[in-house]
């Protein structure tokens, strides 16, 4: 997907069709365009990450020799194909468009160390192993980034590199939007037709808030301008770490009402991992909250998970596993850990809630920003995994679970 869109016009939705799937029809039909007319496929030295094959080599890639290597939104896979042909690298090349996967299979079917597939690229990650290394040429932009930068924040390995290009100004000198928002854009076909598509075309600054908040790492944004005067098409060079441990955020300062220095950390760890949601604050948390008056620990656990997530459970299905005791600004914080063995029903917003999207994250791949407490939480529960947290003093109840033994 190199095309360079040139027109914008402010509008979320597609003839009724919802952005993505607006992208794969219009991608499709360019590469029905393609095969009919018998388009050559030029062979590329370079990876094109700007318009008219501006930005760096491949050496921002970093050493690729026995990587796992994801090329996303191939398109032909000429990028892909470049890799395995001129590096010997092993790589996957994944993409949404059957035509574009049928222009990349005639062209490359029996390239050795290319592997292409016809999928949607979220479906792919979430199937796939982790990868070393993932890159996508103009592709990002196509998919709604609350599906996809999660997606790839898992999909890489710790300390993994991605690097991806965004369009930030389109031929006619249209700029970047504030607003998480997708927009349209036209790709110009050879005999002069036209296909639109939907776009996520947003400022740096917010596609760095959004990588952050799924736990990635920016390392730097590069400007790639078109290099004729008369074309104000420019893109974004995005380079992205995996961070090889996950962070955490401090609590508030602010004194606790009297009632609340006593809270529980919930744990619910099933086949995809442990339940997490997004505070408003922007932090990862799992369920939790105060101990209200008058109930004991077990209760406040299947009060605060039901308040919070809509999953049903009994007291008799909480394990508490000891008190974490650490102190935030000059004021003693305790916190009961507690992992709920069986619960009814599927995660889900609540309303009124302050923590909203639940999802299962892999413990290889937590999101960095979790809450101090609930990191703290975590570690309790299982020492070895790579999260940073001030220190807080951990009693564990007498024939305390942890996550090994379960």
């Amino acid at each position: 997907m190199a095309q360079v869109p040139n027109s914008g016009t402010e509008d979320s939705s597609n003839a009724g069709s919802s952005p993505e799937s607006a992208n794969t029809e219009a991608w499709t039909a360019y590469g029905r365009h393609h095969l009919q007319r018998g388009t050559p496929l030029a062979e590329v030295v370079r990876i094109d990450w700007g318009p008219g094959g501006t930005g760096p080599d491949t050496s921002i890639l970093g050493d690729l020799e026995g990587r796992r290597v994801l090329d996303l939104g191939c398109g032909p896979a000429r990028h892909a194909a470049h890799l395995a042909r001129d590096h010997g690298v092993l790589v996957d090349a994944v993409d949404s468009s059957p035509t574009q996967i049928e222009r990349a299979r005639t062209r490359y079917a029996q390239l050795p160390g290319l592997n292409m597939f016809l999928a949607d690229a979220v479906d792919h990650l979430h199937t796939a192993a982790p990868y070393d290394v993932i890159y996508s040429v103009h592709s990002v932009p196509y998919i709604d980034p609350h599906r996809l930068l999660p997606a790839l924040a898992t999909g890489l390995k710790p300390g993994g590199r991605l690097c991806f290009t965004v369009l930030h100004t389109n031929s006619h000198g249209d700029g970047p939007s504030t607003a998480l928002a997708p927009r349209r854009e036209t790709l110009r076909l050879a005999d002069g037709g036209e296909l639109t598509v939907q776009m996520w075309v947003l400022t740096p600054e917010l596609w760095e808030d959004l990588l952050v908040q799924y736990g990635l790492r920016v390392e730097s944004i590069t400007v790639l301008d078109a290099p004729e005067e008369d074309n104000h098409a420019s893109y974004r060079l995005v380079q992205v770490r995996r961070p090889v441990r996950v962070t955490s955020r401090p609590r508030t300062t602010r004194p606790p009402v009297p009632r609340a220095a006593l809270g529980v950390g919930i744990i619910l760890s099933g086949p995809d991992g442990v339940l997490l949601g997004r505070h408003r604050r922007d932090t990862a948390e799992l369920p939790g909250g105060s101990v209200e008056p008058g109930e004991s620990l077990a209760e406040a656990v299947v009060r605060e998970l039901a308040e919070e997530t809509g999953l049903t459970a009994l007291p008799a299905d909480v394990q508490l596993l000891g008190t974490l005791i650490d102190h935030v600004g000059g004021v003693v914080r305790i916190t009961v850990a507690a992992v709920v063995t069986t619960w009814r029903g599927t995660p889900a917003d609540q309303p009124g809630e302050r923590v909203t999207d639940w999802r299962w994250w892999p413990l290889d791949s937590l999101p960095s920003g979790l809450f101090e407490c609930n990191a703290q939480v975590l570690t309790a529960w299982c020492p070895d995994l790579p999260i940073d947290h001030p220190p807080a003093h951990f009693t564990p109840f007498a024939d305390t679970p942890t996550a090994a033994a379960q």
